[in-house]
């Protein structure tokens, strides 16, 4: 079950860092958080189940690669709850101090790499004979200085500790009146963050208390019948790993109600003002915050006409309208129904089709007006403008000679 669940998480996780990488990088720490726990699982299959000499052996020999991200399962999981709460997903240079712990682990351990291939083996075998040899056999420095009880109760301290960081972190929103609104309506959000901080809490209890019982009982064998505490981290990590499937939401991020620009007049203002107050007495706090994003869409397209700029790309636009690049890729995928790229093209055929109803045709070259309406190139302008109007630019404009 355990060698399962592990393979599972790895493979699911690979999946999310896969698709995601390149758009939210909030989906990024969440998809290490879930490789990491997994592999956590799996280092704890290989010490205490395996049969296999040989992936013991190499479970021995790179023990500085394969442990060391276990000490990365908490600055993860802050991470991902962090940028999902603020909508802030970049790292900043006082963060590196979360990456102490794995810092110090991996080089504490890297030096027993080196340790001959036969060595390891004879580890392995002794290992399989009783896994009371756990509790003799140095795999890092820091065994030298510390309990091999206290070490390997670190890890999911560190985990413990950042569990309860990011649950409190994620409380304070909730009774702050200044974040509130947030999470008003938005149920599936405060489930998700629940039932992800709390599993992770059951698991890591359960985890402590078997760690602590294992060291106790010098891994007699019946430490390994099922019991209570067992069960329960089973049952813990199978939540922890299938919650995903049922918020697929969360890969967006959780939505927040942009702030108006400095660059509306005042009129825009109140119309903003009055159109915020009506959104917030609807029945859905995610369809009022994509409703509010249209809006600003909307009104930036027509009064600063961010289309007519060549790069005017998804990242160009939500920096310009101050809208998250993965809200406004979930809006036009989800609401629009279409990519970013059409709806910008869109206003360009719309301002290319003003200049040539004007007369500026007969003035200046197809090309020429395709470049001032954002094309940047004339087989661009040309194909766009077929897709929309069903005609080329020049037949267009003959009706207008």
């Amino acid at each position: 079950m355990l060698l399962f669940l592990s393979i599972l998480g790895i493979f699911l996780s690979l999946i999310l860092l896969f698709f995601n990488a390149r758009k939210y990088t909030s989906s990024v720490y969440l998809s290490l958080f879930f490789l990491f726990t997994s592999l956590y699982g799996f280092y704890q299959y290989i010490l205490l189940y395996s049969k296999s000499v040989t992936l013991i052996s190499l479970f021995l020999v790179n023990l500085s690669i394969t442990v060391s991200p276990v000490y990365l399962i908490g600055p993860m999981l802050f991470f991902y709850v962090r940028s999902v709460l603020t909508d802030r997903s970049k790292l900043k240079k006082i963060d590196l101090w979360h990456f102490l712990p794995t810092a110090i682990y991996f080089i504490s351990a890297f030096p027993y790499a080196f340790v001959p291939w036969h060595e390891k083996v004879e580890a392995a075998k002794a290992l399989l004979n009783d896994h009371g040899f756990l509790l003799v056999y140095k795999t890092t420095l820091l065994d030298n200085v510390l309990p091999t009880l206290a070490i390997y109760l670190s890890r999911l301290f560190l985990i413990l500790a950042y569990d309860l960081w990011s649950l409190g972190l994620f409380i304070n929103y909730l009774v702050t009146k200044k974040s509130a609104a947030v999470f008003t309506k938005q149920h599936f959000m405060r489930k998700w963050l629940f039932i992800l901080l709390g599993s992770l809490l059951i698991l890591v209890v359960s985890q402590f208390l078997l760690v602590v019982k294992s060291f106790e009982m010098h891994f007699s064998d019946l430490f390994f019948t099922v019991d209570v505490i067992r069960i329960i981290s089973v049952m813990s990590l199978i939540g922890l790993l299938i919650s995903l499937f049922f918020f697929p939401a969360i890969l967006y991020g959780l939505p927040r109600m942009p702030e108006p620009p400095e660059q509306l007049n005042q009129d825009k203002e109140k119309t903003v003002k009055q159109a915020n107050e009506s959104v917030r007495i609807a029945n859905s706090f995610e369809s009022d915050y994509l409703h509010s994003i249209e809006q600003r869409a909307e009104f930036y397209m027509e009064q600063h006409k961010l289309y007519l700029e060549p790069d005017c790309n998804l990242a160009f636009f939500s920096k310009h309208i101050n809208v998250p690049a993965h809200h406004l890729a979930y809006y036009f995928r989800e609401v629009k129904k279409k990519p970013f790229t059409d709806f910008r093209n869109e206003w360009r055929i719309t301002h290319a089709k003003a200049l040539i109803k004007e007369g500026k045709a007969n003035e200046i070259t197809l090309e020429a007006i395709g470049s001032l309406s954002g094309f940047s190139s004339r087989n661009a302008f040309i194909t766009d403008f077929k897709k929309s109007e069903g005609v080329s630019p020049s037949v267009f404009a003959s009706r207008f000679n």
